[in-house]
């Protein structure tokens, strides 16, 4: 009796734990996710460089940006924040699903934003709405 009451705890916790582990991998992040998270990271990180080189954040279109950002600007300033591998012919760069990012600055603050996995621009009261936000405040 003993035996079984052992076997049977084994059993349930060996079970428990594939359980766990089921749900953890079903929870971890997808590649194209993390990519732009990390792009983000490093793209608001080139962008704070700048804005402390220049004094102010890049201006203009997402083109714009990334030229600034290239040291293609008339202020000279290159900051390593962009792959040409992450860029499109018209010189936008791209979120992970191939969607040029859109960039947003306030005084003290810069967002970067994907369409996300649908490459649709949505509301964020879409039902389908997927768009991914990266937001981080200026030093000071």
């Amino acid at each position: 009796m003993k035996k079984a009451i052992v076997i049977a705890l084994v059993v349930l916790g060996v079970g428990g734990v594939l359980w766990v582990a089921k749900a953890w991998t079903s929870r971890q992040v997808d590649p194209k996710t993390a990519k732009f998270n990390s792009d983000a990271d490093n793209l608001i990180l080139g962008i704070q460089q700048y804005r402390e080189f220049v004094g102010s954040y890049p201006s203009g279109n997402n083109p714009s940006i990334a030229k600034a950002l290239l040291g293609r600007s008339d202020r000279k300033v290159l900051i390593l924040a962009v792959r040409k591998s992450d860029m499109n012919d018209k010189g936008e760069i791209l979120d992970p699903w191939g969607t040029p990012f859109r960039f947003y600055f306030s005084d003290n603050e810069v967002m970067i934003r994907s369409a996300g996995p649908n490459k649709v621009w949505e509301d964020s009261n879409a039902a389908t709405e997927d768009d991914l936000y990266r937001t981080a405040p200026a030093p000071r």
